[in-house]
């Protein structure tokens, strides 16, 4: 655990009125994602400013009790994980939904990938926000308020929809590598932890130089919008060449016949590493034929948008990805999965 103090969460309760949400006495907070994480972060600042905090009789994340609790609570917001703004505008329920009843979805938790979060904002109009976290500095390092994103999507600008925004208010964001190059996220600032609990040295390197290192790979460009590539640990290295899966995901997601992507790397005799894809169908591939069918469309696409050297070399088709209790893709059993001698 993290060692996280009142002057904290004070600093969060801040940032989260300055480029967030504005909260007036009355607004709403509705809580289909887990207390334990960003949600249950996001009640302070509505306690501090008089507003109403609604849990879910479900206790999670259901769309047609979220579209009837936006019917029953005017000005209502919600934190949601990527996978759960998905799951709202693929549902049937969203049809008789109040939207006019609805001030904002504030996500953040995982990437939301380009082509999900164009189709959410035709669905939803002008009510998304984005953040960007961790739990050393929970949900502080970079926003994106209704303006920016509504903004890039006005303009079209895919690379600034695809960011994570800009530093939030008294945060200091950097990267260990030149402007416009990949380097790990650095942080500092008053939300920052004090430490993990009980261990010193993990505190000493996580927190060397004064600054928070985040173990996440991002570009920032002149303007200061921190662009995510992934998880250090999620780097795939092929033949010597780094792989970022998300950018292989985001071309996959273009597939008009993919439902969710997760791209991992998988140990290979030559290459060190190979790019695999774990892909969940929108349609179910009745047979070899169709499969196959599908996998040679998919590698089409690939070799049509991004370098040779980043297509996957296999893919996985799954039913579902694997995922916690907060919506994020555990690409670590995928990994696992995929060493099994049975694995595609």
């Amino acid at each position: 655990g993290v060692e996280i103090t009142h002057a904290n969460l004070v600093a969060m309760t801040q940032c989260f009125l300055s480029d967030v949400e504005a909260i007036a006495p009355g607004d709403a907070i509705l809580h289909p994602a887990p207390l334990s994480h960003g949600s249950g972060l996001y009640a302070v600042p509505h306690v501090a400013r008089a507003a109403v905090n609604v849990v879910p009789v479900s206790g999670g994340f259901d769309a047609s009790e979220i579209v009837d609790l936006v019917g029953a609570w005017d000005r209502s917001l919600f934190f949601a994980a990527p996978t759960m703004v998905k799951r709202l505008v693929d549902s049937p329920a969203l049809a008789g939904a109040r939207l006019d009843r609805l001030k904002a979805i504030v996500y953040g938790g995982g990437p939301m990938y380009v082509e999900d979060a164009k189709a959410a904002f035709a669905a939803l109009g002008p009510r998304l926000a984005q953040i960007y976290g961790q739990g050393e500095t929970p949900m502080t390092i970079t926003a994106m308020d209704r303006a920016l994103v509504a903004d890039a999507i006005a303009r079209g600008d895919d690379a600034r929809l695809g960011s994570v925004g800009v530093a939030q208010t008294g945060i200091e964001v950097a990267t260990d590598a030149p402007e416009g190059q990949p380097g790990e996220v650095l942080v500092r600032g008053p939300t920052v932890m004090r430490g993990y609990w009980r261990n010193p040295e993990a505190t000493a390197r996580t927190l060397a130089g004064g600054w928070l290192h985040t173990g996440d790979v991002g570009v920032l460009d002149a303007d200061g919008f921190l662009t995510l590539k992934d998880r250090s640990k999620d780097l795939i290295i092929s033949g010597g060449s780094n792989v970022y899966p998300r950018e292989v995901e985001e071309v996959l997601l273009r597939h008009p016949d993919v439902r969710e992507v997760a791209v991992v790397g998988r140990r290979h005799p030559e290459w060190g590493e190979e790019v695999v894809a774990c892909v969940v169908p929108r349609r179910a591939l009745p047979d070899a034929g169709a499969r196959a069918g599908f996998e040679a469309s998919l590698d089409a696409l690939c070799l049509a948008e991004i370098a040779r050297f980043k297509r996957p070399r296999a893919y996985a088709i799954l039913d579902d990805l694997p995922k916690n209790s907060a919506g994020k893709v555990l690409k670590t059993e995928l990994r696992e999965r995929l060493a099994s001698p049975m694995a595609p």
